[in-house]
């Protein structure tokens, strides 16, 4: 075998001599030669050429890309992930709001809640070869890169999806060769970091979708699903997976809708449906549809699937809202201070970093997809608003100049604001932000303060008077003017109103100015303006406590949550916990970042706020009370307390009311303070008509939407601490013997923890007054005894002091004629001028005698004469007339405190009747004997008996006259003297704070 292959090795050695050793063999080998060497050459040339091309594209490569740092898988992954998503806000009980308002929409969702339709068509429509790739496709690359250098019409791009997701992540849209270079590079670096399941997810949860169905721009697969078709991203259908994929090739001319929302006509419309065309062609072409589907899917109208006439949140809720926006800002602005490791509580003592943390609070808010979920009851709230657009009677719109100038006019409507709260959470159940956020996107009900009027009295003057001992629930105070050093002389809201000694409960009930006032005076060493402070008005500053006019809200300012708030603290038992309307914040993960917690504060002891609220029940329930018509209007019955407030000029009225269970604020006036409510009264209701009935409105609506929340039944509980005890009731002291003979024993609510009535009572003395210019003095030895009044029942000089103190009065009008306690005579002395009286004139109109005022100051009635004797005694208080009873002449005299008699006014007369003439006799008949004629009666003159000429107290003492009846008709007996009417407010209207 061996000698075989030896045997045909040397004949092929031969056979190739023999060829080679001919001349065409070597005329060929030259020309090989010579080809061989110019191919080696060539192939140098193209190798070295190359390789200079490659190293040249490299270095241009490198220097595009050299200032790129180098990043690491974390920083990678932070900025694909940084991608915004829209915060969403949730009613109580998770029910759905809408999303913070935000230049673009975005929510996020996985890739198992996303069709696999939708992803068939992103990769056949964006990256066929994504599974295949590693970041980049060369060859797409090169085709790009040739179609921008030759400047081809037709640029069918190069970018993979992992290429897009770099460019609007982690660079920007720049257009050159530098940014091409290093999406490139980093893409094909992410490959490295991420799978590619998390890069899909990522690109489809980025990727721009233009607009919804609200003219909001939308990004991210799952908002473009619902804000297209109304549905999950999961629940796409081919032909609208299609449209969608084919939407970020040009976003803004394939959306179906235009800036506000709107779908577009047939002709906007074609481009999108035109490239959904494409977009299933090209699933069909690379086998992801069958023909069937295509067919079927071509054929399908897709614009009945598009979706309408989708609000934003603050189109269709735009105070709660903006609400809630903006405390989700402030509460993560704590978030990140102290993610920060900073103090919470120093961002409001560095306004730098409180400007710094709120931007970053602002953006987190509205890029980190937080889950906002408020305590605001949406049926209640909604309830609220048809109630607030209903009511009919707020008043008349002004036309007022606008802000820009010139002769620009604007409306400017009565506003109102409201809250509803819960007192023992302080949950935030509803509001009433305003009229129209069109016309002011001022809320209301948080964002405006407003001088609170008397609302003020309870929380500043009678809740710590109770509280630091000084009064209990009937204590008497005084309502009497005064006037300070400074000039300031406060009056009631009835200018001319004083009801001298009257309870606390009533004084408070009725609003009388006066009374808080002067209590205010009495406490105000012992700081209760902190009482407001601590209650959380955050406009109130220390200083406020030492002006008198604090006490009737002057200078107090407060809004309707900080007042409703207040008012709740009272119904919680005197425990303050914090209003709050956002309960919890949720990341986009759903782990939670904030949870409210209740905790509470003691501002006012229980005893203080039971006694505090049975008095303001009174604002409700007695006629007086100034929220009773509101009481009245209520479809259904509960235990309310509250009070109302109007302040200076009537630019606000306020009405808070609340029950054991809600409390809720109501404020009405218009957004300038300058215009008062009152203008036009002829055609608007009077300003507290209005509140107390919107105030009723919005509680019956409450009742009606969600009962269990208003708690109608529930009453509140009379704490251990509180008693009923009897006291002197113009003293306060422990009823003596002589105030229980006196009539004056009152018993009322005390807090025995801090004030009881003692001391045994030394008030009264034995007294007699008469009447100067309608005020009380006491009467002289002197005084005309038919121009005294009074059972004996006086007071001391002590007493009086006391009362009056700190800022003094008018002693005689601690006891009007329309006090309770009437029958009770202030110790005043009257200094007469020692002169007497000044003549008056008479008149005389059919049988009524009237007569001008004495000029004289010391009158205390007057005397009626009709020829020279005394008919009538009548007293200053009451009118100057007299019914004069038969024909004479009548003189009217002035007297004074002392007796003296004025001079006998024009004499004024009444004329005798004339006499009836008699009939003629008839003759008697001829056949009778006549009869004897009559002798016609004579008239007599009735004659009065003369009466005993009085001397005037000049020249003989005064004694008492016993009256005379005339003797052509009994006189009439004269009546007593008629306490002065109650002078009654209008109910509806009331009491204000005289705030200077």
């Amino acid at each position: 075998m061996h000698d075989k292959i030896k045997n045909w090795i040397h004949k092929a050695e031969e056979t190739t001599d023999r060829w080679t050793s001919s001349k065409w063999f070597k005329r060929m080998s030259i020309t090989s030669g010579v080809l061989w060497n110019l191919a080696l050459i060539l192939a140098i040339v193209l190798v070295t050429g190359g390789v200079f091309a490659a190293s040249v594209g490299a270095g241009y490569f490198a220097s595009l890309v050299d200032e790129e740092k180098l990043r690491s898988e974390d920083e990678m992954r932070n900025e694909i992930y940084s991608y915004v998503e829209t915060s969403e806000m949730f009613f109580d009980n998770d029910v759905y709001i809408g999303k913070i308002q935000t230049d673009l929409e975005r929510k996020e969702t996985t890739l198992d809640k996303i069709s696999q339709t939708a992803i068939d068509a992103v990769f056949a429509t964006e990256d066929e070869y994504f599974m295949e790739h590693e970041g980049i496709v060369p060859k797409a690359i090169f085709r790009g890169l040739l179609q921008d250098v030759a400047n081809s019409d037709s640029q069918t791009g190069g970018s993979t999806l992992t290429q897009q997701l770099i460019k609007n992540q982690i660079l920007t849209n720049e257009v050159s060769y530098e940014r091409k270079a290093k999406e490139i590079l980093l893409a094909m670096r992410l490959e490295k970091f991420m799978t590619k399941d998390e890069i899909m997810e990522a690109y489809l949860n980025i990727i721009p979708y233009g607009r919804n169905s609200s003219g909001a721009n939308i990004a991210g697969i799952e908002t473009a699903a619902n804000g297209l078709f109304n549905k999950s991203a999961s629940e796409l259908s081919l032909p609208q997976s299609a449209f969608i994929a084919g939407i970020p090739k040009a976003p803004f001319r394939y959306t179906p809708y235009n800036s506000v929302g709107q779908l577009k006509d047939a002709d906007g419309l074609a481009p999108g449906i035109d490239r959904m065309k494409t977009v299933l062609f090209r699933m069909k072409e690379t086998e992801y549809i069958t023909q069937e589907e295509y067919d079927a899917a071509i054929a399908y109208d897709i614009v009945k699937d598009f979706r309408e006439n989708e609000s934003r949140s603050r189109d269709s809720e735009p105070y709660i809202t903006d609400e809630l926006e903006k405390r989700a800002a402030r509460i993560i602005m704590d978030v990140l201070a102290e993610k920060d490791g900073i103090d919470p509580k120093s961002l409001e003592e560095n306004n730098k970093l409180y400007e710094e943390y709120a931007i970053l609070a602002d953006r987190a808010v509205r890029s980190n997809g937080y889950r906002i979920h408020s305590t605001i009851n949406k049926e209640l709230y909604l309830a609220h608003e048809k109630a607030k657009d209903a009511y009919a009677r707020y008043g008349t719109t002004l036309s007022v100049p606008s802000e820009d100038g010139g002769d620009k006019m604007k409306d400017l409507p009565v506003q109102v604001g409201s809250m509803m709260m819960e007192n023992k959470t302080g949950r935030i159940l509803s509001f009433v932000g305003g009229r129209d956020f069109e016309v002011e996107e001022l809320n209301h009900a948080t964002q405006a303060y407003r001088s609170i009027g008397s609302t003020v009295k309870p929380l500043l003057v009678y809740g710590p008077a109770l509280d630091l001992g000084t009064i209990g629930a009937g204590s008497p105070v005084v309502d009497v003017k005064f006037k300070l050093a400074d000039g300031y002389s406060p009056a009631n809201f009835i200018p001319s109103s004083e009801r001298g000694i009257m309870s606390a409960r009533d004084a408070l009930a009725q609003s009388q100015n006066l009374p808080a006032l002067r209590l205010f005076g009495q406490i105000r060493e012992q700081m209760p303006i902190n009482y407001l402070i601590n209650a959380g008005f955050s406009k109130v500053k220390e200083e406020s406590n030492y002006y008198p006019a604090t006490a009737l809200g002057g200078g107090v300012e407060g809004s309707v949550e900080e007042l409703t708030s207040g008012y709740a603290t009272v119904a919680n038992g005197g425990k303050k916990v914090e209003p709050y309307m956002i309960q919890r914040i949720e990341d986009a993960d759903g782990n939670v970042i904030f949870e409210h917690k209740v905790a509470e504060k003691e501002i006012y002891t229980p005893q203080t706020a039971y006694i505090l609220t049975d008095m303001l029940r009174d604002v409700f329930n007695t006629d007086r009370g100034t929220a009773n018509r509101a009481n009245s209007l209520l479809n259904f019955s509960g235990d309310f307390a509250g009070k109302t407030g109007t302040t200076q000029n009537t630019k606000d009225v306020w009405l808070v009311g609340y029950n054991p269970n809600i409390t809720m604020g109501l404020w009405l006036g218009y957004d300038s303070e300058k215009y008062s409510l009152d203008n036009f009264p002829n055609s608007n209701l009077q300003p507290s008509v209005r509140v107390n009935q919107l105030w009723a409105s919005l509680m019956n609506t409450t009742y009606q939407t969600v009962p269990d929340l208003v708690g109608a039944k529930s009453t509140f509980k009379q704490p251990e601490g509180v008693v009923t005890k009897s006291f002197c009731g113009i003293s306060g002291l422990a009823p003596g013997g002589a105030c229980q003979s006196a009539g004056l024993v009152r018993s009322d609510l005390f807090n025995a923890n801090v004030m009881l009535p003692k001391g045994q009572d030394d008030s009264l003395t034995s007294s007699s007054f008469t009447t100067i210019n309608g005020k009380r003095y006491t009467a002289l030895s002197t005084t005309p005894s038919e121009f005294v009044s009074g059972g004996g029942i006086g007071v001391s000089q002590k007493y009086i002091d006391r009362m009056l103190a700190p800022f003094g009065g008018d002693a005689g009008k601690l006891f009007p004629g329309n006090s309770k306690f009437s029958s009770v005579v202030a110790g005043a002395t009257f200094k007469a001028d020692g002169a007497a009286p000044g003549a008056v004139q008479a008149a005389i109109s059919g049988q009524t005698i009237t007569w001008t005022n004495s000029g004289s100051t010391d009158v205390v009635g007057y005397r009626v004469y009709k020829g020279g004797s005394r008919v009538a005694s009548i007293s200053e208080s009451r009118s100057n007339s007299y019914s004069a009873s038969g024909a004479g002449s009548y003189t009217v005299v002035a007297v004074d405190i002392t007796g003296k008699q004025s001079g006998a006014s024009n004499s004024v007369s009444i004329a005798a009747p004339k006499p009836k003439p008699e009939p003629k006799p008839t003759p008697p008949p001829e056949d009778k004997e006549p009869e004897k004629e009559e002798t016609p009666p004579v008239e007599e003159e009735v004659v009065t008996p003369p009466e005993e000429e009085e001397t005037p107290p000049e020249e003989k003492p005064e004694k008492p006259v016993e009256e005379k009846p005339d003797p052509e008709k009994p006189e009439k007996p004269e009546e007593p003297e008629k306490p002065e009417e109650p002078e009654k407010p209008d109910p509806e209207k009331p009491a204000e704070d005289d705030a200077a």
